[in-house]
């Protein structure tokens, strides 16, 4: 059922203010037609594009895909937000002091800062967010990204029974409004990309009074209450979403649009034929074979992601690294790029993608690390060799690719696997399910190989590469290694910057030699957009952002 925010009857108001207007005045002029005041109303700014799929959930700590940060981050915001540089400036902050030992942050609230419904956002409302997530009760998917704070790692893993006893992990936490407006954080160690990480919608606050009174409120547009710029105005699932500027945000003098209308369309193909036809302004993702006819409209801007495939390692024979390796080496990234993609995407040979600096800050971590495996044909088939003679195997089994539904998945699965049969004549069946069936069975290792992606969550190499650690909610693979997993612990803690990006080279060298998963592309957002769209915010670790976005010159 579509829900709907109460509308102001302009057209009353402006009859009224055309009658007043009268009131008066000795020289009597001509009334106007209606045809004359509809056309003194400034037409509304209102972005018409596309989500590929509907949001799993608009609940900060619950949001776990790239759909839902997408709509999140227009509806709420942080302690911190981004600028056009993509830089942590104050959001709901105004400011904030940090501790000589770098490890306690004081946050001071805006005074201005508001919910949509009219309440005051205050800093209990941050503290009540981050420990929501943490709770192992809420079984958030991202609470792993607030591990940085004090305390929170033992809150959020703990078997404890004990309300009490729970209770008492939860003040333990290091973070905790000291006042209203202020936000006292204590980190487990100096987290030098603190700012940029609580930009993370984890990180959002959640209007305590809201949640207590309805635990559902994120579930409708009625009842849904936001800090960002816009605010809904209608939402039908797996359909349609309406947003409209928020009028209590307090930088609302700077969003230009009056709302943005989402609607919901996962063929690709048919996305982009809506574009051409005019019934949306911004199009992403498009079709391959779109991206390679380099139309003027498009354009192409960096993102922190990259695009690869996870072995199932607790299932034979991809228990065996070898045998890993021989399928990761076997595809030629080069042509899979040129034939698949040509969205000016780059090969990956390795997990953690260009746009992380390592600690000089004038070298990339990507480029420093280098190519971290070759695609040999010859060593190929040693290793597979090599692998199958280890398993007392003389041919590797048919085993099953599984990819969520879109044109571009398939057409990469299609060319990995002809690859894979010419290059070590190995058979493989391509399997397609809807992204929320995909996303359960990776949960619950229910494949051989399955695809995926992974979009940083602030720039730096330990967002990609502690999603392995055996600890790691997101590893998803069987995979566990002892001297990966005390590489990022300690890359957590280490002081010294050097040092700390050495243990994460190690790291990623271990991960490639071990293989529990197929790098394949370094992503790059290819996006259309109508010249008359101004302004859009381009964040290497987010889709497009059009807070602060116009539309102007429209014909």
């Amino acid at each position: 059922m579509k829900k709907r925010i109460g509308t102001i009857a302009t057209g009353f108001l402006l009859s009224l203010s055309v009658a007043l207007s009268g009131c008066g005045v000795d020289e009597v002029t001509a009334p106007h037609t209606a045809a004359e005041e509809q056309a003194a109303v400034p037409e509304e700014k209102i972005l018409h594009l596309n989500l590929h799929l509907g949001p799993e959930s608009l609940h900060p700590g619950l949001a776990q895909i790239t759909q839902d940060s997408w709509v999140l981050d227009h509806l709420m915001e942080g302690l911190t937000k981004r600028d056009y540089m993509g830089k942590p400036v104050p959001g709901m902050a105004e400011k904030w002091k940090i501790s000589d030992d770098q490890k306690v942050y004081t946050f001071t609230l805006r005074k201005d800062a508001t919910w949509s419904n009219g309440d005051p956002v205050t800093a209990g409302d941050f503290e009540f967010a981050w420990k929501y997530a943490l709770a192992p009760s809420t079984s958030s998917e991202s609470a792993y990204i607030l591990y940085y704070l004090e305390g929170a790692s033992a809150y959020n893993l703990s078997q404890e029974t004990d309300p009490a006893k729970l209770q008492a992990l939860a003040d333990q936490v290091g973070v905790k409004a000291l006042d209203e407006r202020t936000l006292e954080v204590r980190l487990a160690e100096p987290t030098p990309f603190f700012l940029d990480l609580i930009t993370h919608y984890t990180f959002f606050p959640i209007n305590r009074r809201v949640q207590k009174e309805n635990k559902g409120w994120a579930e409708s547009a009625e009842t849904f209450v936001s800090n960002g710029p816009f605010q809904f105005s209608t939402w039908e699932p797996n359909k349609s979403i309406v947003l409209r500027r928020n009028e209590s945000y307090y930088d609302r003098e700077k969003v230009k649009l009056d709302g943005i209308d989402f609607s919901v369309e996962e063929d690709s193909e048919k996305v982009w034929q809506r574009y051409l036809a005019g019934d949306l302004d911004v199009a992403y993702p498009l079709p391959p074979d779109v991206i390679s006819q380099k139309n003027p409209e498009m354009k192409v801007v960096p993102d922190l992601s990259t695009y690869f495939y996870r072995f199932n390692t607790t299932r034979k024979p991809f228990h065996n690294p070898k045998i890993r390796k021989a399928l990761a080496m076997a595809i030629d990234r080069e042509e899979l790029i040129h034939d698949a993609l040509q969205g000016g995407e780059e090969p990956a040979y390795g997990m953690v993608p260009p746009g992380v600096l390592d600690a000089q800050g004038n070298v990339d971590f990507q480029e420093k690390s280098g190519e971290l495996f070759g695609e040999e044909v010859s060593t190929t088939r040693k290793l597979l060799a090599e692998g199958l003679k280890e398993e007392g195997l003389e041919s590797l089994p048919t085993f099953t690719l599984l990819f969520n539904r879109d044109d571009g998945h398939e057409k990469i699965a299609e060319e990995i696997a002809r690859m894979w049969k010419e290059n070590l004549g190995v058979e493989s069946v391509l399997e397609q399910e809807s992204l929320d069936v995909k996303l359960e069975r990776e949960a619950a290792l229910d494949f051989d190989l399955i695809r995926t992606s992974w979009i940083g969550d602030f720039a730096d190499p330990v967002t990609f590469l502690q999603l392995f650690h055996s600890k790691s909610q997101k590893n998803y693979t069987g995979w566990a290694h002892v001297e990966y997993d005390q590489l990022i612990d300690d890359s957590l803690v280490e002081k010294d910057p050097a040092e700390r990006m050495k243990k994460l080279h190690r790291a990623e060298q271990i991960l490639m030699e071990e293989m529990p998963i197929i790098p394949v592309y370094f992503y790059t957002k290819t996006y259309a957009a109508k010249p008359y769209v101004k302004g859009i915010m381009h964040v290497v670790n987010r889709y497009p952002q059009f807070q602060y976005a116009d539309i102007s010159d429209k014909e």
